[in-house]
C-alpha cells in the first residue's frame, strides 16, 4: 500500500466524519476533509489534513473534492428543518454519486443504517436506502455501513434522567435489548474499511459489544451518579410533543415515528443474511455515560 495514497472524508465536522478523519491520520494517512465553510477546515489544516470546501448539493466542487482520491467516505446529512427533507435526500444522493462516477473513485465507504434494505416502514432510513441505490447505480466498489442505534442518542435523555430521576425512553419495551454503537467506532472501522481492497458492493452491519435495554441504560446512569433512575417509556401519543420545539420539520417528525415504530416493532432490525458480514465496536454503554459524567 502506497504511503502516498489520499483518502478523502465527507462530514468532518461531525461525529463519525470526525472520527474517521482521526484514525486515518493517526495511521499517517494522507486525508483531505470537505467542509461546507472554509473556516470549518482551520482546526483539520492545524492537523495535517488537506481542506476542500464543498456542498453536497454542488457536484462540480464535489468532484473537485474527489479528484485524485483513493477512497472516499460519505455521510449525507439529513435536512431536518425541510419540509422536502427526503426529497432533498434523493436529489443529494444523485449529485454526490454523480460526482463521484466522473471523478473515477476507487472505492467508496457510506455511512447507512440498519434497516436500509427495508423497501418501507423505515422514516429516516429510507433516505439511507436513497444512498445506497444511488452509489449502486454507479457500478463503483461500494461499502455500506449499516449501522445499529447511535449510543450517543442517549445523551440528551440520560442529561433529563439526571435531573429528574426518570429516563425517558421512545424504546420500548423496556426490557428489550437493542443493538447500539458508539459513533466513535463507526468512524475506526470506517477507517479501516477505507484501507480494505474490495470489488462492487459490500455491505457491514455495525453494531457494539453488546445490545442493551432502557432498562439497562437507566441502570448504568444510576450507578453511575448515585442516584435511583426511573426508565420510563413514552407513549407514542406524547413523541410528538416529546421532539416538538427542536427544529424539525412535520414531515421530519413523521419520519421520526415510524422509524422508531420499525426499531420497537422489530421490524428494523439486522437479518440473518449470507454474504453480509458483521463487525462489532468496542466501546460500551457505560463508557460514553462515563464520558458524560466527566464532561
Amino acid at each position: 500500500m502506497s504511503i502516498n495514497e489520499l483518502y478523502v472524508v465527507t462530514g468532518a465536522t461531525g461525529r463519525t466524519g470526525s472520527a474517521v478523519a482521526k484514525t486515518l491520520l493517526d495511521a499517517g494517512k494522507r486525508v483531505r476533509v470537505v467542509v461546507r465553510d472554509e473556516p470549518a477546515g482551520d482546526v483539520w489544516t492545524t492537523l495535517g489534513a488537506e481542506v476542500a470546501v464543498a456542498d453536497f448539493s454542488d457536484g462540480f466542487a464535489l468532484c473537485r473534492a474527489f479528484s485524485g482520491a483513493d477512497g472516499v467516505y460519505i455521510v449525507s446529512p439529513p435536512q431536518y428543518s425541510s419540509a422536502d427533507l427526503f426529497s432533498q435526500a434523493r436529489a443529494m444522493a444523485h449529485t454526490i454519486a454523480a460526482a463521484a462516477k466522473e471523478a473515477k473513485l476507487a472505492k467508496i465507504v457510506a455511512l447507512s443504517s440498519i434497516g436500509a434494505e427495508q423497501a418501507e416502514g423505515t422514516g429516516w432510513i429510507a433516505m439511507n436506502r436513497m444512498l445506497e441505490t444511488s452509489f449502486i447505480d454507479t457500478g463503483l466498489p461500494v461499502t455500506f455501513l449499516r449501522a445499529a442505534y447511535f449510543m450517543e442518542n442517549w445523551r440528551p435523555l440520560v442529561k433529563m434522567a439526571v435531573l429528574q430521576r426518570q429516563l425517558p425512553s421512545f424504546l420500548s419495551p423496556l426490557n428489550q435489548k437493542f443493538p447500539m454503537i458508539a459513533t466513535e467506532d463507526i468512524g475506526r472501522i470506517a477507517a479501516e474499511a477505507l484501507c480494505e481492497n474490495w470489488l462492487g458492493v459490500r455491505v457491514i452491519d455495525l453494531e457494539g459489544p453488546d445490545r442493551y435495554s432502557p432498562n439497562d441504560v437507566a441502570e448504568y446512569v444510576s450507578l453511575k451518579f448515585g442516584k435511583a433512575i426511573q426508565p420510563v417509556s413514552i407513549p407514542e401519543s406524547d413523541w410528538v410533543q416529546s421532539i416538538a420545539g427542536q427544529g424539525f420539520s412535520a414531515a421530519a417528525i413523521d419520519g421520526f415515528i415510524e422509524m422508531t415504530q420499525g426499531l420497537n416493532s422489530g421490524h428494523i432490525t439486522f437479518q440473518d443474511r449470507s454474504g453480509i458480514e458483521r463487525r462489532l465496536g468496542t466501546v460500551k454503554l457505560d463508557a460514553m455515560i462515563d464520558a458524560l459524567a466527566a464532561g
